[in-house]
């Protein structure tokens, strides 16, 4: 199934205030991420604005509050609203990340580490599997950042990310930042975490630079790539044919052509490894 999935190219998480610019450099956009939450619950100004993105680019919608590993299982009221917007997009595939955002029926305000253990994989496969009667377009998991690493782990991270996609049957978009921050902060060995990702399952994925706090290196979507992130991406397609790569800047935003430099370099990396053409 995720081999047959269409090959995107090179693409950029839309934000509102680069609209203008974006219709203006459509053809360095092969296609958009945007964020669900925005188009859940939408003014007539903003169903035009989907309708409109969506005429000139493919899009694939990127949730973050679905909390995928809530033990008490995926809201209804927000399945719901996100079903429908995903079937009226028809996208190739959508994505949510490996964690929690509520507990208790309360939203914690952020994207929360789970334990790499059986039971948490036994609790995302629950709920995906709830989701997929819901929405049958492909589903792909991303890895977060955490800044603290949960007592009781029966796995590494990685291991726990290959035991997630595999037993539900997903794709994964691997955010490259996200996994460069968390081999900075945690001191892991990015090498030996590629070496146990299911290579065959990654289907996009993510770049941006973060910003330095008090010696934390803080995944803020605020700064352009830094070396060390490249490195991996090259690396990354350099193993595998990924359909789809996405700068995800959010805050500090650039001028619009240093946008467009960094999705001409991940494109540059993609044709030196045959892959986007």
């Amino acid at each position: 199934m995720l081999a047959d999935l269409p090959t995107l190219g090179v693409g950029l998480g839309f934000r509102q205030p680069c609209k203008s610019d974006l219709f203006l450099n459509r053809q360095q956009v092969d296609f958009l991420e945007i964020v669900a939450e925005h188009y859940l619950d939408t003014s007539w100004q903003q169903q035009q604005e989907l309708e409109l993105l969506a005429s000139h680019f493919p899009i694939i919608p990127h949730a973050i509050n679905l909390s995928l590993g809530s033990a008490e299982g995926v809201d209804t009221d927000y399945l719901r609203p996100l079903a429908a917007l995903i079937k009226q997009l028809n996208p190739p595939w959508w994505s949510e990340h490996i964690c929690f955002t509520k507990a208790g029926g309360v939203d914690i305000g952020h994207l929360s580490p789970l334990p790499y253990t059986k039971e948490a994989v036994q609790v995302l496969c629950r709920n995906i599997a709830k989701v997929r009667r819901w929405i049958d377009v492909p589903l792909i998991l991303e890895n977060i950042t955490y800044m603290v690493t949960l007592p009781g782990a029966e796995m590494t991270e990685a291991q726990f990310l290959a035991e997630v996609v595999e037993n539900a049957d997903c794709g994964l978009l691997l955010d490259v930042t996200n996994l460069y921050i968390n081999a900075v902060n945690h001191d892991y060995d990015v090498q030996a975490f590629l070496q146990d990702l299911p290579w065959e399952r990654v289907v996009q994925l993510h770049f941006v630079g973060g910003h330095w706090h008090d010696g934390i290196l803080i995944d803020s979507h605020s700064q352009s790539t830094p070396s060390q992130v490249w490195q991996l991406i090259d690396e990354v397609v350099a193993r595998v044919a990924v359909k789809g790569i996405v700068l995800e800047r959010d805050e500090n935003l650039p001028a619009f052509a240093e946008l467009t430099g960094e999705l001409q370099q991940a494109r540059q990396i993609g044709r030196r490894h045959g892959r986007w053409v």
